[in-house]
């Protein structure tokens, strides 16, 4: 594995180092080339197995149109006058300015399309789309990991942010098994870099704060490939579930909300109803506590059409469900019902109810049932994730939890105590015990259902939900001073 990852790495390195002549062609979009049309340079003939160079041309074929239908949706948000872009244009005496072909250059398997155009103009953030210029002197190139198509790599560019890159990965299974089968690398490179430009379509298109930023993207030559393909993407950290099992409820449920808005924007996205049909933990990443979609290259928009309801049988591992079919002739919400019973069992499942305030367990509950049975729709869902944030974050679930008599505690004003820790779960913190409050009667009912607390810390630093953070303590015998910390201790008698 090591010395994969060192090859794949090297590759990588490499292909930059050697792009010393960088540029990102801005020209008028292409479309599939008629009949008769030379498609343009391709791989080099090597020796068919099954199938042959017009079954590999067929699936070439296949993967453009699919980019050509998602590239023409309806305008993705944000977007403004929809100026075609292309990241090449391979067909001879095509339009635009065409970059100079290394002399090897051979055409590709016959009836093969060239390159759809990128995505329209825009940047999801401020300044304009990054490009090939970005990736000349960037640094600290460390490889993520890698999929069945692509590889992902942490980079630092020259102003110091740090982003993904992805590309198609020269050692994966999907290039590996085509090349076996076909023998034709160019135009396996060609089918798997199809994938990575449906994801970057997709990502413009769905632009929304629980999808990746797409922040530019690049082709250079890289290997015996000219015109490889690389994306330029925010940088998210993976989502590991034992890890997250561990932390906060109010983290845990901040991923909760954040998939469930990300499914009510996939359910009605400018495209239709999009459905990750490769729905797992890794598909996914964490920026700054928003849990965002990453991988896209597996969607799909379309519904699933049907004659009867026996053609909408939505099958999983542990049970299968059978939804109606409409009179228009598709299976009913079939995309946006397999995306929510995916976000039940590998995330709400796990993350909703444990260790939530005992107040709002009742409501948790019911959400996880509605979405295991799918009784509910996605906006259904949201509303209810969305009343738990509301109920949480104005405190109103601590109506019935602080009644009783309470002890009475010391404010020492700008003071902390820095040891006398004990461990609690779950905190912010695995030293000690640190959670959130919404007010001082909640950090006093802690600290009192706690039999080893004697005493708490007020921090000045909030959630993302606005609580603050509190440490609680076993005593205070070594205080001292911090302006931004306020003490209380329990009063002896």
């Amino acid at each position: 594995m090591r010395r994969r990852r060192a090859v794949v790495a090297a590759g990588f390195c490499a292909s930059f180092l050697l792009g010393s002549v960088l540029n990102v062609l801005f020209a008028p979009g292409s479309e599939p080339p008629r009949p008769g049309q030379s498609p343009g340079p391709s791989p080099a003939p090597g020796p068919s197995r099954r199938g042959g160079r017009g079954e590999l041309a067929r699936q070439i074929r296949a993967r453009y149109e699919e980019v050509q239908r998602y590239s023409r949706g309806g305008p993705g948000p944000g977007a403004g006058r929809p100026e075609r872009r292309r990241l090449m244009d391979l067909a001879p005496g095509g339009p635009g300015l065409q970059r100079p072909r290394p002399p090897r250059a051979r055409p590709l398997p016959d009836g093969a399309p060239g390159w759809p155009p990128a995505p329209g103009p825009g940047s999801p953030g401020p300044g304009p789309r990054l490009g090939c210029a970005a990736l000349r002197n960037v640094s600290g190139a460390q490889y993520v990991g890698s999929g069945y198509t692509k590889a992902v790599y942490r980079v630092r560019l020259p102003g110091g942010a740090a982003v993904a890159l992805k590309a198609v990965d020269f050692s994966g299974h999907d290039l590996g098994s085509c090349v076996r089968e076909f023998g034709a690398r160019r135009g396996c490179y060609r089918l798997a870099a199809h994938k990575l430009l449906k994801e970057m379509v997709l990502l413009e298109r769905l632009r929304h704060p629980n999808v990746l930023q797409l922040y530019g993207y690049c082709y250079q030559d890289s290997e015996d490939i000219p015109d490889t393909l690389t994306t330029i993407t925010e940088l998210g950290a993976p989502v590991e579930m034992i890890q997250l099992l561990q932390t906060s409820w109010e983290d845990r449920f901040r991923i909760c909300l954040s998939l469930g808005r990300l499914l009510h924007h996939l359910a009605h996205s400018p495209l239709g109803s999009v459905t990750l049909l490769d729905f797992r933990p890794r598909q996914f990443v964490l920026v700054d506590g928003e849990l965002k979609v990453t991988d896209l290259d597996d969607a799909r928009v379309e519904e699933t059409p049907c004659s009867g309801s026996a053609d909408c049988i939505l099958e999983f591992p542990a049970r299968n469900f059978t939804l109606p079919c409409s009179a228009q002739g598709w299976c009913e919400a079939m995309n946006e019902k397999r995306n929510l019973y995916n976000a039940y069992r590998f995330f709400f499942t796990y993350l909703l109810p444990h260790s939530a305030p005992p107040s709002l367990r009742p409501l948790l509950d019911s959400i996880v049932n509605a979405t295991g049975e799918l009784t509910w729709g996605v906006d259904e869902t949201l509303a209810q994730l969305e009343k738990v944030l509301h109920l949480y974050r104005s405190g109103q679930y601590l109506q019935n939890s602080t009644a009783g008599s309470r002890a009475e505690y010391q404010r020492l004003p700008d003071s902390t105590v820095p040891q006398e820790d004990y461990r609690c779960w779950p905190s912010y913190h695995h030293g000690s015990c640190l959670l959130s409050v919404f007010n001082l009667a909640e950090a006093v009912d802690i600290c009192e259902s706690h039999a080893q607390c004697r005493a708490f810390v007020v921090t000045n630093q909030t959630t993302w939900t606005g609580r603050q953070l509190v440490f609680f303590k076993t005593g205070w015998s070594h205080m001292v001073p911090d302006p931004s910390k306020t003490t209380y201790v329990r009063a002896s008698g």
